[in-house]
């Protein structure tokens, strides 16, 4: 029985519920389609109760990915995402540690990934410093000039220049990963979840799977921010 004051619904039976992940991918898949949802509706169309839904809308907010709104919710306002340089000259300390860690993975002998990044600029600096006689590829020009006259040989992607990030991506730069197999790839992204990194620099997704299908381990730099 349901008690006075509450404003959960009962969910409609003989209708199929849709599991936790799959619901909340729905739900952001709405909102590349129109710019608010409201619980009341998706709770009938998801068979659901307005408080699971609400947990859902709180769940997808505490991680960015939604604005809640009255009733419902709204897609997040896109802000300035910070430029090489930016990233470059924040959480420096943080940054040299964690490129410091990546570099003392690496092995003379090996075959190395390194994408580009502010983080995985500060690991170039760190393995030349090391000198680590390896063979690195890479489509960071930075971590091409870092390494360059250090132990290390430097196998440079051809594609198209992205001046903001001073690194290649397009079919040129993926067309010469695939003919790679390497010991390690390092790469970095601009968000974390449980799903993996995320990346929202133009040409960088497609670049970090042909980085990621033939490694034989990988070290997540940090996110690009």
């Amino acid at each position: 029985m349901a008690h006075a004051g509450t404003t959960s619904e009962i969910p409609v039976r003989g209708r199929r519920r849709l599991k936790k992940e799959e619901r909340r991918r729905q739900i952001l898949l709405e909102l590349k389609l129109r710019p608010h949802v409201r619980i009341s509706e998706l709770s009938e169309r998801f068979n659901v109760s307005t408080e699971t839904l609400r947990r859902d809308f709180d769940a997808l907010a505490d991680e960015g990915l939604v604005a809640r709104a009255h009733g419902g919710a709204t897609a997040p306002t896109q802000g300035h995402y910070p430029s090489l340089d930016e990233r470059a000259n924040a959480r420096i300390e943080e940054r040299e540690r964690i490129g410091k860690r990546a570099a003392e993975l690496v092995q003379d002998g090996e075959t190395v990934m390194i994408d580009s990044g502010s983080t995985t600029i500060e690991m170039a600096r760190a393995l030349a410093y090391l000198g680590t006689s390896c063979t690195v590829i890479t489509n960071s020009i930075p971590v091409a000039m870092t390494l360059g006259h250090g132990a290390a040989q430097i196998l440079l992607c051809p594609g198209e220049y992205l001046a903001a990030e001073s690194a290649v991506i397009g079919t040129e730069t993926l067309e010469f990963l695939s003919r790679y197999n390497v010991d390690r790839c390092m790469i970095g992204s601009s968000g974390f979840s449980e799903e993996g990194p995320s990346e929202t620099v133009r040409g960088f997704a497609a670049v970090n799977h042909y980085r990621l299908t033939p490694v034989a381990s990988c070290f997540p730099c940090s996110s690009r921010y």
